[in-house]
């Protein structure tokens, strides 16, 4: 056997196996929204992005969650205690330290999105190290993932209703979700003004956000299958595991239930899927813990066998997406879609209702574009 001798410098594979985080920053920005929202429970008008940035060996990582300024506090805080000097490369390490340094504060929330942000910002810094976009280190089970878009929010008229999915529709978009709840009385009617916009052959979700009684829940399924409604989000509160389990055995054939987007752990997700509550889980990496959450909620409905799709920031989300086997499309949310185009260089249109993970750049692909972005900065 022929012995190699040593020299005792490190091989760029040994280097790349350890760099320590060396800084991080944490910067807010409220962008208001283009006109009035709301949904089956709640209304804004303006939408915060917490955006993390991570250094190692002269690289930078982004990561961001969509959340409040107190969450950009905490996630401070995190990187100053946690993160600094751990190595980058070692995501699952930093992953638990900051899980377990918010034990006191409470896993959900606010605790979770910063964690996610940090979270997203280390595995676009991990890629960057290496060089390769974020699906290169994932791995890839498919090219592209389906989104669907998403706005039809209540407090939109009829025609603003109608013009924004007949562009979507010009677009290629394949489905479309319109929120529902906040005037029970007139969901029929906006219901109908959606179908007639987009035409027969494609798919209309509808989103309540948990506005429903389980009664009305049950009366408004049979009612939305007649106008060939497919998807049934959160018909009531996504805290009713047994309501929803209710309405999901006893919906229409051919109507998905789905609900999940404000999990913020592995346990929320266990238990609804336990429970027996959805059709299809959502979960969303911009509050989950991040990437590595995601990651998580995908093995548990691998486990399970029940579909997955992801909630909102369709960018950071199309790259893992891809990668994880359950997963059925990416939520396309108008705010989010807008605001990352508005701040973020690296942002490709869908194409005829999918979104490809960038893979001409390393990392996730976004970098933001700080002059554009500063006027909205808090």
């Amino acid at each position: 056997m022929q012995l190699v001798k040593t020299t005792g410098v490190k091989e760029p594979a040994a280097r790349m196996a350890e760099e320590p985080i060396r800084s991080g920053q944490v910067s807010c920005y409220t962008i208001p929204t283009d006109a009035p929202e709301a949904d089956g429970t709640l209304s804004w008008n303006k939408t915060t992005l917490v955006v993390v940035v991570l250094q190692a060996a002269g690289r930078t990582g982004i990561g961001y969650s969509y959340a409040d300024t107190a969450t950009g506090l905490l996630a401070r805080t995190l990187i100053k205690e946690v993160a600094v000097g751990r190595n980058a490369f070692d995501i699952p390490s930093l992953w638990l330290a900051l899980l377990g340094a918010i034990r006191n504060l409470g896993r959900e929330g606010i605790a979770a999105m910063a964690i996610a942000a940090i979270d997203n910002a280390a595995w676009d810094l991990k890629a960057k190290l290496l060089d390769v976009p974020l699906i290169a280190l994932l791995g890839r089970i498919r090219d592209r993932i389906p989104v669907y878009g998403s706005g039809g929010f209540t407090s939109y008229s009829d025609a603003q209703l109608q013009a924004q999915f007949e562009n979507w529709k010009e677009q290629g978009f394949h489905i479309m979700k319109m929120k529902v709840g906040s005037d029970p009385g007139r969901d029929l009617h906006r219901v109908q003004v959606a179908r007639k916009a987009i035409g027969d052959d494609i798919q209309l979700f509808v989103d309540a956000n948990g506005a429903y009684s389980r009664k009305q829940a049950l009366w408004f399924a049979e009612r939305y299958a007649e106008l060939n409604v497919r998807w049934f989000e959160e018909p009531v509160s996504s805290d009713d595991l047994e309501g929803l389990r209710l309405i999901r055995d006893r919906a229409p054939a051919g109507m998905d239930i789905a609900a999940g987007e404000y999990g913020y752990n592995s346990t929320y997700f266990r238990r609804m899927l336990g429970a027996g509550a959805v059709d299809v889980l959502q979960a969303d990496a911009t509050r989950c813990c991040g990437i590595s959450g995601l990651l998580a909620a995908g093995a548990l409905c691998d486990a399970a066998a029940i579909p997955m799709s992801a909630h909102c920031a369709p960018y950071l989300h199309a790259s893992p997406c891809c990668s994880l086997i359950r997963m059925r499309h990416v939520e396309y949310f108008h705010d989010h879609a807008r605001i990352a185009g508005m701040l973020f260089e690296g942002v490709e249109e869908p194409q005829q209702g999918t979104l490809l993970p960038n893979s001409t750049r390393p990392g996730i692909g976004l970098e933001l574009k700080r002059a554009d972005a500063e006027k909205y900065r808090v």
